[in-house]
């Protein structure tokens, strides 16, 4: 394991596996501080610098890159979760029943500008033209209570 020649390779592979890790798992930036002192440690390898130098790099780079990191993983925290992202953005938004949802069977209503398949929250019966607020999202359709109900 001295040998120069694999280090460069060990370091590339370390700087590989870490970076690809933090892609995985995106906004937490763990591993992009591991990723950039393996990088580091990598080019000082492909330099011919000594082995003791290029762990001193690693270590060195990896925290200072992580307490550089995390004033932007706070900020990014503070600034909410996906809670309101995609069709969860919904949750909490009322609307009409175009097609009455009749118990089991999903009917149609309309939030803001667009059309949801839609089951009541207790597999009660919706007529058309009933006031609903959407109470949360499985799949592609929308589970929705009668407005009334949702203020009470």
């Amino acid at each position: 394991m001295d040998e120069p020649e694999q280090w460069r390779w060990i370091w590339l592979g370390v700087a590989v596996l870490f970076g690809v890790g933090e892609m995985a798992t995106p906004g937490a930036f763990f591993l992009a501080p591991f990723a950039i002192g393996g990088a580091v440690a990598a080019v000082l390898a492909f330099a011919d610098v000594g082995l003791l130098p290029q762990w001193g790099a690693f270590v060195g780079v990896s925290v200072v890159a992580f307490l550089g990191f995390r004033p932007l993983a706070k900020r990014l925290d503070q600034s909410g979760g996906s809670e309101g992202v995609g069709a969860r953005r919904l949750i909490g938004q009322s609307g009409t029943v175009l097609e009455a949802v009749d118990g089991e069977l999903s009917g149609l209503v309309r939030v803001g500008t667009e059309e949801w398949r839609a089951v009541t929250s207790d597999r009660t019966s919706l007529p058309a033209g009933t006031a609903i607020r959407v109470v949360d999202v499985q799949g592609t359709r929308v589970i929705v209570t009668p407005a009334e109900e949702h203020r009470a």
